[in-house]
C-alpha cells in the first residue's frame, strides 16, 4: 500500500463490473455495490455494470444495465448471466470511457468481457476474488468447476494488475501459500451504524410480535440465496429434528423453506439491512451451513451484532485473527443428514463468553472498513495506472 492519496484528477472515473446488482440478494453485489458508494465518497466517478435481471440502485449511482440471459441458475442453482450483443457494445464502451475497471470475480461471462476489453483498451484492472471452487453435489459440476477455476480464474489472475482477496482460504486455494503472485488481503467492511450489538433492555418481545412468533428457547438465524451451495437441504433436515428451535431464514431464492412443511421454519423473504440488523440482534446464533465460500458479509454482519455463528469449513478460517470466534463445521451436501447432525452438535456447545463477544465486537470495528477497503483499492489501481504510464511491466 502507498501512502500517497488518490488523486481524483488521476484516477476519476472506476468501472465496477459483477454479475447482478444488489437486488439480487447475494453477498458479491452487495459487496460491490458498498465500494461504489465508497468511491463517490473518496473523490472517484464510479459507474457500476451488471446483468439487467434485477431492480437498479436507487441511490444515484451511475449503472450501466446489461442485458442478459440466466439460463443455467434456474437449472443449477449457479448464477451466470449471458450478455447480448447490445451489452457487450454497452460494456465495451463502459470500458473504453474509465479510468480503471474493478471485476468482481473473475468465473463470469461478465468478468471475462471486462478482462479482455480492459486489456484491449490499456486500462488498470483490479480482480476481486470472492470465492474458489465450489463442492456441488452433483459430480459433473465439482468437475467442471475445478476446470473452469483452471481454464479461466487462475489465467484471469495472472492477467489482473493488482489482485484483491476477501478471504485467504480463496487466496490459498487459488495462489497456493506461498503465493504465485503479488495479493492483498482485503476483508469486507461492515456498516457499525447499522449492525451493533443489542441494548441490554432490548427483549425479543418486538420480534416475536413483528413476525407473529411464538415463544421459544432458541432462535436460529440464516442469510443468504436459497440455493443448493448455501445448505438448504442441511438447513431442512436439522429443522425436522430440532423442533425445539425456531429457524428463521432471511434470502430468496429457487427453493421454498416455506413449502417444507415444517411449523419450526419462517421464511421472512428479503429484509432491508435495518430489518436485518434486528435480527441479528435478537436471534441465538447464526448459522449457514454452505461451502464453496469465501468470507461471506453475513457472517461479519452477525460478529459485529454480538451473535456467535455457526459456518461452514473453511470460511470460519478466512480471517486467520477471527478464525477462534467462529466455529466451522464439516458440510457434505451429499449427506444432509450427517451434516445436519454435525450443525446440531455445534448448536448445542456454541458459547461465546462475555468477555469474547466484546472482543469479537471491538475487533470488527477497528478490521472491517468499507472506506479501508475501498481506499486501498483505489490505491491499488492507481500504481497500476501509473506503472502503465511509466511502461513498467510489473504487478502489484
Amino acid at each position: 500500500m502507498i501512502n500517497d492519496p488518490i488523486n481524483p484528477q488521476h484516477l476519476q472515473n472506476i468501472l465496477t463490473i459483477s454479475h447482478f446488482y444488489e437486488a439480487h440478494g447475494g453477498g458479491i453485489e452487495r459487496v460491490a455495490g458498498h465500494l461504489c458508494r465508497q468511491f463517490a465518497r473518496q473523490g472517484a466517478t464510479p459507474s457500476w455494470a451488471a446483468s439487467d435481471s434485477d431492480a437498479l440502485p436507487g441511490d444515484g449511482l451511475k449503472t450501466i444495465a446489461l442485458r442478459c440471459v440466466d439460463p443455467l441458475e434456474k437449472l443449477t442453482g449457479l448464477p451466470m448471466p449471458l450478455p447480448g450483443p447490445g451489452a457487450i457494445f454497452a460494456l465495451r464502451d463502459a470500458v473504453r470511457s474509465s479510468d480503471a475497471v474493478v471485476i468482481h470475480d473473475a468465473l463470469y461471462v461478465t468478468s471475462i468481457l471486462g478482462m479482455i476489453m480492459a486489456k484491449r483498451h490499456g486500462k488498470p484492472i483490479v480482480l476481486i476474488q470472492h470465492i474458489a471452487a465450489i463442492p456441488f453435489r452433483s459430480p459433473l459440476l465439482r468437475l467442471l468447476m475445478q476446470l473452469a477455476n483452471l481454464v479461466v480464474t487462475r489465467p484471469m489472475l495472472w492477467a489482473a494488475d493488482a489482485r484483491v482477496f476477501i478471504s485467504d482460504t480463496v487466496r490459498h486455494d487459488l495462489l497456493g501459500t506461498p503465493a504465485r503472485y503479488p495479493y492483498k488481503l482485503l476483508f469486507n467492511g461492515v456498516d457499525s451504524a447499522i449492525f451493533y450489538p443489542p441494548a441490554p433492555l432490548e427483549g425479543r418481545q418486538n420480534l416475536q410480535a413483528k413476525y407473529n412468533l411464538p415463544p421459544c428457547t432458541r432462535r436460529i438465524l440464516f442469510v443468504g440465496r436459497y440455493v443448493e451451495k448455501k445448505g438448504l437441504s442441511i438447513l431442512r433436515a436439522l429443522a425436522a429434528t430440532r423442533t425445539d428451535c425456531q429457524f428463521l431464514l432471511a434470502g430468496s431464492g429457487l427453493l421454498r423453506p416455506a413449502e417444507w412443511g415444517l411449523s419450526n421454519v419462517y421464511d421472512l423473504g428479503v429484509l432491508a439491512p435495518a430489518a436485518l440488523a434486528e435480527l441479528y440482534r435478537c436471534a441465538d446464533l447464526l448459522l449457514l451451513p454452505a461451502v464453496g465460500e469465501g468470507y461471506p458479509l453475513v457472517i461479519q454482519e452477525a460478529m459485529a451484532s454480538g451473535l456467535p455463528v455457526i459456518c461452514g469449513g473453511p470460511a470460519h478460517r478466512a480471517d486467520p485473527n477471527a478464525a477462534n470466534w467462529l466455529r466451522g463445521v464439516d458440510i457434505d451436501l451429499n449427506d444432509p443428514q450427517r451434516s445436519a447432525q454435525r450443525c446440531s452438535v455445534a448448536i448445542d456447545h456454541c458459547v461465546l463468553p462475555p468477555h469474547e463477544r466484546e472482543a469479537m465486537i471491538c475487533y470488527v470495528r477497528e478490521r472491517y472498513s468499507w472506506q479501508t477497503m475501498a481506499k486501498e483499492i483505489l490505491e491499488l489501481a492507481q500504481r497500476a495506472k501509473d506503472r502503465k504510464a511509466n511502461g513498467e511491466a510489473g504487478r502489484a
